[in-house]
């Protein structure tokens, strides 16, 4: 019998399966839309998880990536390029940060964040070798390294996975009088999401990112802030902690850091903090390559000259404006900030990828999380008309999912 050789059928049979994507087949994007292998288009509110704030294929990134490949790609590190130095100064300016080191991945830079702090707690807080404690949030997700996975609460992404460092301690999340009593002597920094993205757009208590740093300065303890969804002018803000005027210790940059086109992050830092990596303590190939650098600061430089994180506050307070309006009983909350919202689904036999294969066949592209929440985050770049059409069509869906359900409880009741 002949192998089937279609692309989904090669996908299914070679591929690990670690996802369950939902049921259509991309093959072009522009702008704000997609294409399927029929010719549909779809709004995309999912930016691939806001890799893609800048829209696909915007023109600029576009030209600079066309650019960057007729000149040369890649050194490593073990050679300068002419690019990385701009795109440096250009994040270290932007988000006031002192110094940056460049990875690839959003959680390369998260372990990279680690290591910068633990050899900070031995080399400036006295804290004895191989005893530096890490705190994070339950709920969180800042990756899924082996080191990562460590400081996550979730069952299913930890099953299997063990044993894991040690050091590693989870709080709630938005309470800071629990990070309060977690810190010890030993306590190295404190790794928080200014939103969890992956936990269901989970927005704090107003003030709770401002108290966090506060405890954090009086115990000289590291804040460290996982900037990667929420960051480059999603929630409105150039980071998310600008909404308390926090200035953290660490910063962790990404997904739309490579405009859609390339995986590049960075990890930014104060000084002191940057200062304890000397040559061969860490690298990466790949990270800083002139193509990602080139990249990556055309990426910042769209960002600022298109004001997209105003963009994103005057749109996202609208669309959560038409969501809240029209919303059905079947929803128990709408919660978010900017273009960064979860729709949090009462209770019931209604999931949030059912509600999101039904907006599939209304041509809107959008995720589940954690079962019972659809998270929208669609391009920053996004027309009105077409961001507030989608808010109808959500609320369309929902209303016709409820009513679906209510019709088969009476009928079975």
């Amino acid at each position: 019998m002949t192998e089937p050789n279609d692309p989904l059928s090669l996908q299914k049979r070679y591929g690990a399966g670690n996802y369950d994507p939902l049921p259509v087949t991309l093959v072009r994007g522009e702008g704000a839309y997609v294409w399927d292998d029929r010719g549909r288009r779809y709004l995309d509110m999912m930016s691939a998880y806001s890799a893609l704030s800048h829209g696909h294929r915007h023109p600029r990134l576009l030209a600079a990536l066309n650019d960057q490949l007729g000149r040369i790609t890649l050194t490593s590190r073990a050679f300068d390029n002419d690019r990385l130095g701009p795109f440096l100064a250009r994040a270290c300016t932007l988000t006031g940060m002192d110094k940056a080191l460049p990875m690839n991945t959003g959680v390369e830079a998260v372990e990279t964040a680690l290591k910068a702090a633990r050899k900070w707690a031995y080399r400036h807080k006295g804290i004895p070798p191989d005893r530096a404690e890490i705190i994070a949030c339950q709920g969180n997700f800042h990756g899924r390294t082996i080191a990562v996975l460590g400081l996550s609460s979730e069952e299913s992404y930890r099953r299997g996975f063990g044993p894991f460092p040690a050091g590693m301690e989870t709080i709630p999340y938005g309470d800071a009088g629990a990070l309060e009593q977690a810190i010890t002597p030993a306590t190295a920094a404190f790794l928080v999401e200014p939103i969890q993205g992956e936990g269901g757009i989970i927005v704090p208590p107003e003030g709770y990112l401002r108290a966090c740093a506060d405890i954090c300065r009086r115990h000289r303890v590291l804040l460290l802030a996982d900037e990667i969804q929420t960051g480059l002018g999603r929630t409105g803000r150039l980071l998310a902690v600008e909404h308390e005027e926090v200035h953290p210790d660490g910063l962790m940059l990404g997904k739309a850091l490579g405009g859609g086109l390339l995986p590049v992050s960075l990890f930014l830092a104060r000084r002191e903090l940057m200062d304890v990596f000397a040559p061969g303590d860490h690298g990466s190939t790949f990270g800083g390559n002139p193509l990602a650098a080139a990249v990556g600061l055309a990426a910042l430089d769209v960002l600022v000259e298109e004001d997209l994180s105003t963009r994103a506050a005057r749109l996202g307070a609208e669309f959560l404006a038409r969501l809240r309006t029209l919303a059905p009983p079947l929803v128990h909350e709408i919660r978010g900030r900017g273009l960064f919202v979860g729709i949090e689904l009462a209770p019931g036999p209604v999931s949030a990828r059912e509600v999101c294969l039904a907006l599939l066949k209304e041509g809107i592209l959008a995720k589940d999380t954690h079962e019972n929440v659809i998270r929208l985050a669609p391009p920053l770049i996004v027309a009105e008309d077409d961001l507030l059409r989608a808010a109808d069509t959500v609320s369309r869906v929902l209303v016709r999912v409820a009513t679906v359900v209510h019709s088969s409880h009476a009928r079975t009741g």
